[in-house]
């Protein structure tokens, strides 16, 4: 299940009863503010189309020969869900799909309905995973071309409302694939290349439809008195967004279990303006005796929910719900300079192991579950993300469920230049110029933004095999001040010092071959039982 996936439908209430509906519950509706674009989709290679996206995103276009897929799907996925591709992960059949196919553009179509457009004039299309560029069609026109959207961990909210009309609208992307040298997901050396390059749209599209006043990535962060733990001291951020030509005053409100807070803000034509609750100024948000979040064998991973709403007027134009844990994560070099953590106070023992997803990127919620629970199974309490997994929420809604501490960001796909294509490689990797600095901090920016609402999620790990070029590591630093304050930050999973960040306290030693068990114990240096081996 989703972090932002609620239904909701539009209030005609008096300002004075905001709270009060916001303390209701809601019957489903046909009408929803985020609509999750991912069955009825039909997908080609450019390269058997003789057209571009004015036709092909038109409603008379036949699309009735295309593959019929959904979203998250990577074309090599698509294909192999179609039967096109049996058996992929038998003998040698990955081998054996023709690569060529996959450096042309390929073509993902949908079409979708638009109804009640006066109360909901602001639609926008939400990419959350595009490896790696797009050209995006609306109805024969064009709303974004493949020199802004790239980047396979970048996010894209484009406003369609001038584009889309009550009835039929038809959505057509053509993606292109990465080339070597640019920053995508990778499997190392751990398996085979996909023949793809796992192009296409990976995670969701979402349909996103509001009033002219919107409510955007909310972000709850939470202190906890770690002392008597007794208390927890919640902050409430959201960006408010008016979508109008006009000045607006609208409330934003909010509520946390049964208690609620809102305040008054004015915004200017198109202002996007951050709106900030904390508990010194709203008593709702100290609360007395939490439900704390805790991993694995140190106690129950309670979990909260989090609405809010805008309202303007009479009329409620926007409502959005997160689901969160209270928990305080804290970091240390012991006495060894080894790195340890804190959860709510308390030091936890972080045992665990790696994490890649499936080749092809398709997710099985019941496969998923299974590996969670093994995780518990077998004791351990930690995964470590070798990069910003997952097609979706679903592997973190479900280690947020059962109390797996995640280890999350970048894998050493982009520190080796046999893994990044070619692109030569320093004691910093392959990220160097300006240009791809600012695209892989903004990437990071959207992964932190997307996912830091999980409570599994303890700290960003910024390079895997190597540190980030200390420029890179600067501005993943400042950005944080803003996007995530609560959690702490890893510069390299090796034993690394950086300039900004200090020594990392960890360790990289393996072992990549078999050891007696002994090794574990008797060698204090590389031995995984001393310090933290990642």
């Amino acid at each position: 299940m989703k972090t932002f996936r609620k239904k909701t439908s539009i209030f005609l209430l008096l300002p004075g009863l905001l709270l009060a509906m916001l303390s209701c519950s809601r019957s489903p509706q046909s009408m929803t503010t985020e609509i999750t674009l991912s069955d009825n989709w039909v997908l080609a290679p450019d390269s058997l189309l003789k057209t571009d996206g004015t036709l092909i995103s038109q409603s008379d276009f036949s699309s009735a020969a295309w593959i019929r897929t959904k979203v998250p799907s990577t074309v090599l996925g698509a294909l192999a869900d179609a039967g096109v591709y049996a058996d992929l992960y038998f003998g040698k059949n990955l081998e054996s799909v023709p690569r060529q196919q996959f450096t042309r553009p390929w073509w993902y179509r949908r079409e979708f309905e638009i109804t009640d457009s006066t109360s909901y004039p602001v639609n926008r299309l939400r990419f959350e995973g595009i490896n790696y560029y797009a050209n995006v069609w609306i109805n024969g026109r064009l709303v974004a071309s493949a020199d802004t959207i790239k980047g396979a961990f970048r996010t894209f909210d484009i406003d369609i409302s001038p584009f889309v009309h009550n009835g039929k609208n038809v959505v057509a992307v053509q993606v292109f694939p990465p080339k070597p040298g640019d920053y995508y997901m990778g499997f190392v050396d751990w398996t085979p290349r996909p023949p793809d390059e796992n192009m296409g749209l990976f995670r969701p599209v979402i349909l996103r439809r509001s009033g002219e006043v919107s409510i955007n990535n909310i972000s709850i962060q939470s202190k906890v008195n770690t002392e008597t733990l007794a208390e927890a001291f919640l902050t409430v951020e959201a960006e408010v967004i008016n979508h109008s030509g006009n000045k607006v005053k609208t409330v934003v409100a909010g509520q946390i279990n049964e208690t609620t807070f809102q305040k008054k803000i004015s915004l200017k034509p198109g202002e996007k303006q951050k709106v900030r609750f904390t508990a010194d100024r709203y008593k709702a948000l100290h609360i007395m005796n939490p439900k704390l979040w805790w991993p694995y064998q140190y106690g129950e991973p309670a979990l909260y929910t989090a609405s809010l709403g805008c309202f303007s007027g009479k009329k409620q134009t926007d409502y959005q719900q997160v689901t969160f844990g209270i928990r305080q994560v804290e970091d240390f070099l012991n006495e060894y300079g080894n790195r340890a953590y804190k959860i709510n106070g308390k030091y936890i023992q972080i045992r665990g192991g790696g994490w890649t997803d499936d080749l092809l990127l398709r997710e099985d919620t019941a496969k998923l579950e299974a590996q969670v629970r093994y995780t518990r199974l077998m004791n351990l309490n930690t995964i470590r993300l070798e990069g910003f997994w997952g097609s979706s929420h679903a592997l973190y809604d479900l280690c947020d469920r059962y109390g797996i501490l995640l280890m999350a960001g970048w894998s050493c796909q982009w520190e080796w230049e046999p893994y990044i294509g070619g692109k030569p490689c320093d004691e910093f990797g392959a990220v160097k110029t300006p240009e791809d600095i600012a695209l892989v901090s903004r990437m990071m920016h959207d992964q932190v933004t997307m996912f830091r609402n999980h409570p599994s999620i303890f700290v960003w790990v910024h390079g895997s095999d190597k540190l980030p070029r200390p420029e890179l590591e600067k501005r993943y630093f400042d950005d944080l001040k803003v996007t995530d304050p609560t959690r702490p930050t890893l510069g390299s999973c090796s034993r690394r010092t950086s300039e900004v960040s200090g020594p990392t306290g960890v360790k990289m030693e393996g072992p990549y071959d078999y050891v007696t068990p002994n090794y574990w114990y008797v060698d204090t240096l590389h031995g995984g039982a001393y310090g933290f081996n990642t």
